[in-house]
């Protein structure tokens, strides 16, 4: 069976339409074009589906199914081809939990004054690739290991951890904290998207309880609470402040590498140019990798 978009749409052309014939006009082509089309739709799927008069068309059973299922192909490879002309006129770069932090602003107004005409969007997707895999995002911001061979990152920069807590806590009065600080307390981790584990704790001395978060927002109200503290990359604490949540360096803690990702047989339009850009805001020379 070798059905055609272009028959489909034909057929609800004429459907619509009412006759061939103002089929014909709406699609631009000749009545006799019109009629090879369903003729050739209805050969290829063994069915009539049009009941011909010399004054009008009518549905057969079949052909009424039929339609409803064509008009939503069509509406679906509508919505392809917006996907891929929204491609051409903006770039869009997908983050778990916290886009580029402090350096977001800075970076989509670099980008502004060299593109005026491709907006620099940041989309948010909580999955493991910042919504590559869904076609949410052309690029990704990515602050763990990204094992999927389908993906190329390249480092942009480094980020500091901090500790998350609730602003009335006897860890909120410090400048600075330590893990092991916080290992007595129930922690808040984000194991699907979040960059902490309880691998960061000392084998001797790991938090006695773990609550399993889905999203930034479910995080922060925890901690906010009083019910959890967290670890997260600087970027968070920049991105967002929350009424209850403290935020305070974590020290001799290892920093978090920042990483793009793309499609590695699709890099995006630009990629270069955005890559040099966030490596200039995060004051990163770049290690090579990816790129």
């Amino acid at each position: 069976m070798d059905v055609q978009l272009r028959q489909l749409r034909t057929l609800v052309a004429v459907v619509d339409a009412g006759t061939f014939t103002d089929a014909a006009a709406v699609l631009g082509v000749s009545q006799a074009a019109v009629s090879r089309s369903v003729a050739a739709l209805e050969e290829a799927l063994g069915a009539r589906l049009l009941q011909r008069t010399t004054r009008h068309v009518a549905l057969t059973p079949t052909g009424t199914r039929i339609v409803a299922q064509a008009r939503r192909i069509l509406e679906e490879v509508a919505h392809l081809r917006g996907i891929v002309d929204d491609s051409r006129t903006e770039l869009r770069v997908g983050y778990a939990w916290a886009a580029l932090g402090r350096h977001t602003r800075r970076v989509q107004k670099m980008w502004a004054a060299a593109h005026p005409r491709v907006p620099l969007v940041f989309v948010q997707s909580n999955d493991l690739t910042a919504g590559l895999s869904d076609g949410t995002a052309d690029l990704a911001v990515i602050r763990r290991p990204l094992d999927d061979t389908r993906f190329a990152t390249t480092e942009i920069g480094r980020e500091s951890r901090y500790a998350a807590v609730a602003t009335g806590s006897t860890l909120a009065r410090r400048r600075s904290l330590k893990v092991e600080d916080l290992a007595r307390f129930t922690v808040a981790i984000d194991s699907r998207t979040g960059t902490t584990t309880t691998d960061l704790w000392p084998a001797d001395n790991r938090p006695a309880v773990v609550r399993e978060t889905a999203t930034v927002d479910e995080w922060l109200t925890l901690i906010a609470a009083g019910q959890a503290v967290g670890v997260t990359p600087e970027a968070t604490a920049h991105q967002y402040p929350r009424p209850g949540v403290a935020y305070r360096v974590l020290r001799h803690a290892p920093p978090i590498v920042v990483r793009l990702a793309w499609w590695r047989d699709d890099p995006p339009a630009h990629l270069g140019e955005l890559r040099d850009l966030a490596r200039r805001a995060y004051d990163w020379s770049g290690t090579g990798e990816g790129l």
